[in-house]
Order: structure tokens, then C-alpha cells, then sequence
């Protein structure tokens, strides 16, 4: 099933941003009919959507490409596309989540295609902030410096794989979403996913395993 592979491995915060100001809206109203009031000019139905959904998009932009700033700036994107062009959303093709990871994907590509990928992400996690504050305080510092170097080992092991596989590695394991979900994002068939994940966790492992190595061989050489 999603999301126990990596549950071990790399937790993120999973924390929405919230913009100052916000209307109290429903929690359990809809995206659609949010959607529908925000593009009438209802800044609260856009704010709570915004707070829904602009951490997971962030995180998957940052999982795909390895950096933040790229990341704030794909979802930029993404929740402007939504401000400017509500009607591309078509409820019967899917969910409004998926909607969007549809969008930032696109815009993961174009930045994927034009800038060389990097590497370095903030030593905080991806959300800027450290994760586990409580964690940290009560860990010794060998344990906590063993693993950050895990974390760090997973995410360039992610960025490692290639895209189609790292795209649905993230989407099920990371952010947790079902089959159906991944393939709606992806628009591609349930049969596809289920394929890709399976060859993407088969190469995540065996990359670990390298990393994993290096530090037994560089002492055996010594």
C-alpha cells in the first residue's frame, strides 16, 4: 500500500500556510464550490483553498526538483493559473487536487527542462522550518547528525530516478495518495502507476544500497 515504504526513511511537516486576513470558511466545504465562489472575487473561498492544498503542491515541487525556490515559484504559478483561469477545471475529468498536481507537474517539466536540477535543499526540511523541534532537543548529536544524513541520502536518491518513476514514487509514497488519485493526476492508467512504482522502489532501494556501501568501502581502502 502507499505510504508505508518511505515512513522510516523521510518525514516532512505536512503544515498549510495560511495567508493573513482569511475568512472563516467551512471546513468541510467543498473544493468546487469554493472554486466557484473564488472566482466571483470571494478572497476567503480562495484562501482556503490555498491553505488546502499549497503545502502537499510544495512539497511535491521541492520532491521533484530539488529546490525550494523553484518549488515557491511553481506553485506561485499553479494558484495564479487558478486566479486567472478557474473554468479549466473540469469536475468530470477529476478532483481539483488533481487538477492541480496536474498543473505543477507541467510547470516541474518546463523547469526541469531549462535549468540544470539542483541538488541543495534547506538543512531545515522542505518546509523551511525545522520538523521536529521536540525530536531534536532530546536526540544526542551523533544520532541526530546520522540521520540528517539518512534524509539527505533519500532525497538524492529520489532525485536519482528517473522522472516517470520518481513523479509516482512521490505522488504514493511521499504524499500518501491512493492509485486512482496518482493515475488521475498523471493521467495515465491505474495499471501504469502500479507498474512504476514498483520498478521506481526496486531502483530507490538499490541507490540506498550504493550510498549505503560507499562509507564500507572508502574504510576498507584505508
Amino acid at each position: 500500500m502507499p505510504g508505508n515504504f518511505f515512513s522510516s526513511l523521510w518525514e516532512i511537516p505536512k503544515k498549510a500556510g495560511v495567508i493573513p486576513g482569511a475568512m472563516q470558511i467551512e471546513s468541510h466545504e467543498k473544493d468546487d464550490a469554493l472554486l466557484k465562489r473564488s472566482a466571483k472575487g470571494d478572497e476567503g473561498a480562495f484562501t482556503e483553498l490555498y491553505r488546502r492544498h499549497q503545502a502537499p503542491l510544495f512539497r511535491f515541487a521541492v520532491r521533484m526538483t530539488g529546490s525550494t525556490w523553484a518549488a515557491e515559484e511553481i506553485v506561485q504559478d499553479v494558484f495564479m493559473l487558478l486566479v486567472r483561469e478557474p473554468k479549466k477545471y473540469d469536475a468530470g475529468r477529476g478532483t481539483l487536487a488533481a487538477f492541480l498536481y496536474g498543473v505543477a507537474r507541467n510547470r516541474i517539466m518546463k523547469h526541469l527542462e531549462r535549468a540544470p536540477r539542483d541538488l541543495s535543499l534547506d538543512e531545515h526540511g522542505d518546509s523551511g522550518t525545522d520538523s521536529h523541534p521536540q525530536l531534536h532537543e532530546q536526540m544526542t548529536p551523533a544520532r541526530w547528525a546520522e540521520l540528517r544524513e539518512r534524509r539527505e541520502q533519500v532525497r538524492a536518491a529520489v532525485l536519482e530516478l528517473p522522472l516517470e518513476f520518481r513523479e509516482t514514487v512521490v505522488l504514493c509514497e511521499l504524499e500518501e495518495m491512493s492509485y486512482d488519485e496518482a493515475a488521475c493526476a498523471l493521467d495515465c492508467p491505474v495499471g501504469t502507476i502500479r507498474s512504476r512504482l514498483h520498478r521506481g522502489r526496486a531502483l530507490l532501494l538499490a541507490r540506498l544500497e550504493m550510498l549505503r556501501d560507499v562509507p564500507k568501502r572508502a574504510n576498507a581502502g584505508r
